[in-house]
């Protein structure tokens, strides 16, 4: 029987990595598609049907993906995480900070909650109240990106330069999720992914982008600079802000010098950003479910047995 479900669709480079660093640890691990489990709430046998623990369930569950779908199938496989969670299983990071970080809406206020540097943001279900806000950015002289308010990256993004742009601007399943375009310091495309774990910063990167997009997954280049202090607690901040236990954040620089946070991702990649900081990502993610979650919890059974 495994000890370990890293729930994912497509294992890759990073299941690989997080199997081996679990295996170095003596823990084994198995794949699982949240599409595959069930709720089984008739009393008998286990409340959460994953394949592979038949007959008890996991120690500790790492979510790598959640898959898309319809509002009832997404709700469905966050159920499954707070269900583990309820029964006091770790699920790293867990249902809730998934669900914060998922919804970029839902990321947004609570980064202008707490009062943290974010794009001036707009989320709304009227087309003409969202052409309207668009026009008058535009007059102002700003543009502003048209992005899903579930997605990764940078699927279905746009940029709105020009009031003929307008044509074509289109909802993500009846929703505008509008939000200004910053312009980034120096010449061409750059951000910066902030990785952090437990509330310190564990590595940092700048990247390149081909266009204003500066995904690596489109062609950006990953470079290895000196994080700023400032930036670096606006990334322990925005991480905090929305109770993660590891986050990759997204942070861009204006021409005038000041941090503003884009994203924060639950479930970011690490592959660009181990391959310039030659750090092992996956053992530092490891080590952390396990120190605080496993091994340092108290008065709780390691996992749920069918009796």
């Amino acid at each position: 029987m495994p000890d370990i479900v890293i729930f994912t669709d497509d294992p890759g480079w990073h299941g690989r990595q997080l199997q081996e660093a679990f295996a170095q640890r003596g823990l084994d691990s198995v794949f699982v598609s949240l599409t595959d489990c069930q709720l089984n709430l008739s009393n008998q046998g286990l409340p959460i049907r994953i394949p592979g623990f038949e007959t008890q369930l996991p120690v500790a569950a790492f979510v790598r993906g959640v898959p898309g779908g319809s509002l009832e199938e997404v709700v469905f496989y966050l159920d499954i995480l707070h269900g583990l969670t309820l029964l006091e299983i770790p699920v790293y990071n867990n249902g809730k900070a998934v669900e914060r970080s998922v919804d970029k809406a839902m990321t947004s206020f609570l980064l202008q909650k707490s009062q943290l540097a974010t794009p001036k943001t707009w989320v709304l279900r009227d087309r003409d109240q969202a052409i309207s806000r668009v026009t008058e950015e535009l007059q102002q002289g700003f543009r502003v990106i048209v992005k899903p308010v579930f997605g990764s990256q940078g699927e279905g993004i746009r940029l709105i330069e020009k009031e003929s742009d307008l044509v074509w601007m289109a909802p993500s399943r009846g929703i505008y999720y509008l939000q200004r375009f910053i312009n980034c310091q120096g010449s061409g495309y750059s951000d910066w992914r902030v990785f952090v774990i437990n509330q310190k910063v564990v590595a940092a990167m700048r990247r390149e982008g081909l266009f204003w997009l500066n995904n690596v997954a489109r062609g950006a280049k990953c470079r290895a600079e000196k994080l700023d202090e400032s930036m670096e607690q606006l990334a322990l901040q925005a991480t905090d802000a929305l109770a993660m236990d590891y986050a990759g954040v997204d942070i861009i620089v204006d021409q005038d010098g000041h941090c503003s946070v884009i994203e924060v991702n639950s479930i970011p990649a690490w592959k660009g950003l181990q391959s310039i900081c030659h750090i092992d990502v996956a053992q530092l993610l490891v080590a952390d479910l396990l120190k605080r979650h496993l091994y340092q919890a108290t008065n709780r059974p390691k996992s749920v047995v069918l009796k």
